[in-house]
């Protein structure tokens, strides 16, 4: 499958240093050890580029290759490169130009460079500080420290059943480059280290946001897009985009960990969501792929059934919403229409027949989620209705 998307191509530089994924450090894998930068970033360094590549625009800092470069378990997983700037002002909705880049530098020198640079479509890394660890149209070492945790975490792409884009490489800017890049800030500099992620993702389409192609805004396009063109194919993208779901709900019960003084542990999200910090699999698997987001708490014995609860809630209807764009869709297309829950449950029961932590239980009207965990501990098993008849 070739991408989709808004072409852009960047210049290819040596990166500084490198930390490789402990799964990945076997690979040859040098289109994962440079750094890509936009033409108007130019201005910024004395650093030669190796040459170009062309990509398609991710999100709004990020960017796809075109084609494949390996497949694991028998999907096609693209390089994706996040830190690669931004086109858009932090606090508009204006365009992030030259002229107001000149406005926030008291570098002469570096103004003039810019103003003579030639004219680009305007893509900038910048030193204000930013979602906590970053700067913005950047990438931070403290966050892309944190995504390769939990990417060495996952058995290359599963944590028992919660798929993940794996992280394989973080890439070190040269620090001349980075100094220069920290003076522009509008507010609050950064003062960590600027990184950027080559990651592996199996596309660029996500569930509603920071993508031209999406479950909710153009689900026809992505039919077209992952060519599901016979009722079979769109059940199968059906039943694997539940599995990966319900896996993605009940992420807390599959990486829990019990410590000495009676307390559990496990990943948690922290202000990332299935809506945008997601990526979907031609076959309709969901791949959690903005690593950064995610956090280890630690809690007690009599808090695990709430905290079930609270991460089901917490994507549910994200979940439910995109799962209804599907359908609906495959309905249109092959005249195949089944009563809404008869449909679901049937999915619910195909997809989960195998899961590590799930089973489905009958109790009075409802069909419920038996939310074990895979420490097979039965103290902390909760249960969640998720369809009432």
């Amino acid at each position: 499958m070739k991408m989709k998307g808004l072409p852009l191509n960047l210049n290819v530089y040596e990166t500084s240093e490198t930390l490789t994924n402990k799964h990945f450090q076997e690979f040859k894998m040098s289109e994962f050890e440079r750094i890509y930068l936009p033409d108007s970033m130019g201005p910024f360094t004395n650093l030669v580029p190796k040459g170009t590549k062309e990509f398609v625009v991710d999100d709004n800092r990020c960017a796809v290759s075109t084609a494949p470069y390996l497949k694991i378990d028998s999907t096609d997983f693209y390089l994706s490169v996040k830190g690669i700037g931004s086109t858009t002002n932090p606090f508009s909705h204006q365009p992030l130009g030259k002229a107001e880049i000149c406005n926030l530098l008291k570098d002469s020198a570096l103004k003039d460079r810019i103003v003579n640079s030639r004219e680009t479509a305007p893509r900038y890394l910048t030193g204000e500080l930013w979602l906590r660890g970053s700067p913005y149209g950047g990438q931070g070492l403290q966050h892309a420290t944190t995504s390769m945790r939990v990417s060495e975490m996952a058995d290359l792409t599963s944590i028992h059943g919660f798929r993940v884009a794996p992280l394989v490489k973080i890439l070190f800017l040269h620090e001349t480059l980075e100094n220069e890049i920290k003076k522009i800030y509008w507010y609050r500099r950064f003062r960590g280290r600027m990184v950027q992620e080559a990651r592996l993702v199996p596309s660029n389409v996500r569930i509603y946001f920071h993508s031209g192609s999406t479950i909710g805004g153009n689900i026809g396009s992505v039919f077209d897009l992952f060519e599901i063109d016979e009722n079979d194919k769109a059940l199968d993208f059906l039943k694997n985009f539940v599995k990966s779901g319900i896996a993605f709900l009940t992420l807390f019960t599959r990486s829990i960990k019990s410590n000495e003084d009676g307390t559990f542990s496990g990943l948690d999200f922290y202000d990332v969501w299935l809506d945008k910090d997601a990526v979907l699999a031609p076959d309709g698997t969901i791949y959690f792929v903005d690593l950064e987001g995610l956090e280890w708490i630690t809690i007690g014995r009599e808090k695990v059934r709430e905290k079930i609860d609270d991460q089901i809630y917490r994507s549910l209807y994200e979940f439910i919403y995109a799962y209804e764009q599907i359908e609906r869709e495959r309905s249109a297309r092959f005249g195949d229409v089944t009563d809404r829950k008869v449909q679901f449950e049937h999915l619910l029961r195909e997809a989960l027949k195998d899961d590590e932590v799930i089973q489905l239980a009958r109790e009075g009207e409802s069909l419920e989620l038996v939310v074990g965990n895979v420490l097979g501990e039965q103290s902390v098993i909760g249960k969640f209705p998720i369809i009432d008849w």
